[in-house]
């Protein structure tokens, strides 16, 4: 698996470490939508290494593979080791 995160971009500035991922998503809900200078202040938490250009640009991405997500747009592949959800068992 690969360590770093693209969501579908190809240049280089792009690519996010999962360790960004995770500082990201924990800015995003320290910060949300109603916060007054909610990327000045992500920027802030992520100290400094993106522009708030590049976080708006994350967000979207973000909001748009949640959205296919939810919609179904994304299969889900089961593993050998976990059975099928019809199979699981309450205890």
């Amino acid at each position: 698996m690969a360590s770093n995160s693209t969501w579908g971009s190809s240049s280089s500035s792009d690519q996010w470490t999962r360790q960004e991922d995770k500082m990201f998503e924990r800015a995003l809900a320290v910060y949300d939508t109603d916060t007054p200078d909610r990327w000045h202040n992500v920027a802030r938490y992520m100290g400094g290494t993106r522009s708030i250009e590049e976080l708006r640009r994350r967000y979207q991405l973000l909001v748009r593979d949640v959205a296919q997500i939810e919609s179904d747009g994304v299969p889900f592949h089961w593993y050998a080791a976990a059975p099928p959800p019809s199979r699981l068992q309450r205890g």
